[in-house]
């Protein structure tokens, strides 16, 4: 079974677009076709950036996609990495953590907060690319 870590932007392309490839990539993660990998801080800054009031998302849809992105992904331990280089975002780095702690992909539709100096020997994959790898 294929996992990764999906950045916030991933998550909420995919409500947007439910038909684009962010939104397939939801459907395959309730579909169990692929497993996301959480962390605490992942899931808050979820719930944080889903329930802004400029997306006008219904609260109650967005817990139940919570509870069921929770239900079914895989808890990444706590993993503290030392960057060579400074992330423009530092916020964004327990998304690298994630990944690193479990050997899986970020998938992220904004590489450009996470340049080749800072990720190491991480892999990030657009949503297209981990797509592909799904089919």
């Amino acid at each position: 079974m294929n996992a990764a870590v999906f950045d916030t932007n991933v998550v909420v392309s995919g409500i947007l677009s439910p038909s684009g490839i962010p939104g397939r990539l939801l459907d395959a993660i309730l579909d169990g076709l692929c497993r996301p990998v959480v962390t605490d801080s992942i899931m808050a800054e979820y719930e944080d950036v889903l329930c802004r009031p400029k997306f006008h998302f219904p609260p109650a849809r967005i817990h139940l996609l919570l509870d069921v992105i929770r239900s079914c992904a895989l808890s990444a331990p706590s993993f503290l990495l030392r960057f060579d280089a400074p992330l423009p975002d530092p916020d964004d780095a327990v998304f690298l953590e994630a990944a690193a702690s479990l050997n899986v992909p970020l998938v992220t539709g904004n590489g450009k907060y996470f340049p080749r100096r800072c990720v190491g020997e991480i892999r990030v994959l657009t949503p297209s690319a981990f797509f592909q790898q799904l089919r």
